[in-house]
């Protein structure tokens, strides 16, 4: 059995027929064509192509042409587009209305083979993305999450088992990288979905406040308790209860939660009566709980608690496959919002976008792409829409790092952040704001620093 099935058009006969007979070897189903019109014809004809290997310039048709052709009516079929005129305007022409790949010529055997298996792989990776995408899809509504790479397929997975039971849920990763849609998701396709999600973010309050904030009070239980009120935990019976980065929540408070994840059940500051509840606890954290576990911030026996069903979200930097999807919904869903008419993203751009580190991860894009779009008032993003390169460009004087290492994503997110802060004169409110992350995550990382020893104004 082929391989996959492979039409060669080209109009000089010596070098269709080489690559021909080179993708035969290899086990490949091989047609070849002499121009761009009897190549549509052959596919329209026949059964559906993999892939489709065009020269640019040819008479009839002309390979640009042909790809268009073939991604108006056969989307399913890759194009790798070659030129022995290799000009780089028509390299990112191709490429951005649709091409797979691009190849120059003259281009060595291996080159070519190389090529054509990144393809293969890369098109039996989107068959088995879809295939889970429809298999997820008719059991479970996860529209909301955006993204195909393998992380994310691993997200869903996840999702797909722990959603439809009632164990407790521990979702760590970065700031930015979207644990509250996917505790949200965990909530809608549980049998939970028609009871409360409510949630609590643990960073946000006092010890004095919490307690009070999680079980409830009764009626003068402290100066200022002027009614009896309901706590997070009672509101949330039936349904799900979020706990925003849990990790910030004092040794006290961790033993209070213990308990009541262990008993189901708990008692109002200043009340007498025991409540049963019947809950869904999933817990969000940003940072290491091992470690935090090691230098004592955090309980051994909480985080086991927790850590019932962990999910780990990866960072946008490690996701890089997805960016154009986000960035295409983004784009299209603040057009809509503030009533722009921009139908796409100019290439340039999107090749900056890719090459940005992004270390405030999703909620950084969203803020990017927003910007851009109330920026923009042509009919495509463009680079100067972007704002890239005050921050977190690989190019940037941001990332001006030493030489003779070779800079991990730690070092260049810490050259960023540091580069941030000397751009906003050391305002950590106007520099968290241009990372695209929160207060509290430039707090950490600056903490994170000095504990490294860095120097931190």
């Amino acid at each position: 059995m082929a391989k996959g099935r492979i039409v060669v058009v080209d109009d000089e006969f010596h070098f269709r027929d080489w690559i021909s007979q080179t993708l035969k070897r290899r086990g490949f189903h091989v047609d070849a064509c002499e121009d761009g019109q009897s190549a549509l014809e052959l596919i329209s004809e026949n059964d559906p192509y993999d892939v489709v290997i065009t020269d640019i310039r040819m008479p009839k048709m002309s390979g640009p042409q042909l790809l268009r052709a073939i991604r108006d009516n056969f989307p399913g079929t890759d194009v790798l587009m070659m030129t022995q005129y290799g000009s780089v305007p028509e390299a990112v022409s191709a490429i951005k209305d649709g091409a797979a790949d691009f190849l120059e010529k003259p281009f060595p055997q291996e080159t070519l083979l190389i090529r054509i298996q990144k393809l293969f792989e890369s098109r039996k990776l989107r068959t088995e993305n879809h295939n889970l995408r429809r298999e997820l899809g008719s059991k479970f509504q996860f529209d909301s999450i955006i993204g195909c790479s393998n992380g994310m397929m691993k997200v869903l997975e996840s999702l797909q088992m722990i959603a439809p039971t009632k164990a407790t849920v521990l979702i760590t990763g970065e700031s930015g990288t979207g644990k509250e849609l996917i505790a949200r998701a965990l909530h809608e396709n549980s049998p939970r979905r028609t009871g409360p999600f409510i949630k609590v973010n643990c960073a946000a309050m006092p010890d004095t406040l919490m307690e009070s904030e999680l079980f409830g009070h009764e009626k003068g239980a402290f100066t200022g308790a002027i009614k009896t009120v309901e706590g997070r935990f009672a509101l949330a019976n039936g349904g799900t209860l979020l706990m925003d980065e849990i990790s910030e929540m004092s040794t006290g408070m961790q033993a209070k939660l213990l308990r009541v994840l262990q008993e189901r059940e708990f008692e109002k500051v200043g009340g007498r009566d025991t409540i049963k509840i019947d809950i869904r606890i999933v817990a969000t954290t940003n940072r290491d709980l091992p470690k935090e576990i090691k230098e004592g911030n955090f309980r051994e026996d909480l985080f086991h608690r927790l850590n019932v069903c962990p999910i780990h979200l990866p960072s946008l930097s490690e996701r890089m496959d997805d960016v154009p999807l986000l960035v295409n919904y983004y784009v299209g869903l603040y057009a809509q919002e503030y009533g722009k008419q921009i139908t796409e993203i100019d290439a340039r751009a999107m090749e900056q976008l890719m090459q940005y580190i992004w270390p405030g991860n999703v909620r950084e894009l969203q803020h990017k792409m927003e910007r851009a779009v109330i920026m923009c008032n042509e009919n495509a993003i463009q680079p100067k829409h972007l704002y890239l390169d005050e921050l977190g460009s690989k190019d940037s004087p941001a990332f001006t790092l030493d030489a003779s290492a070779q800079a991990s994503l730690k070092d260049i997110e810490k050259a960023a952040i540091f580069r941030a802060l000397q751009f906003n004169e050391n305002n950590r409110t106007r520099t968290a704001e241009s990372l695209g992350i929160s207060i509290r995550t430039l707090r950490n990382k600056l903490r994170e620093y000095r504990e490294e020893g860095i120097t931190v104004d």
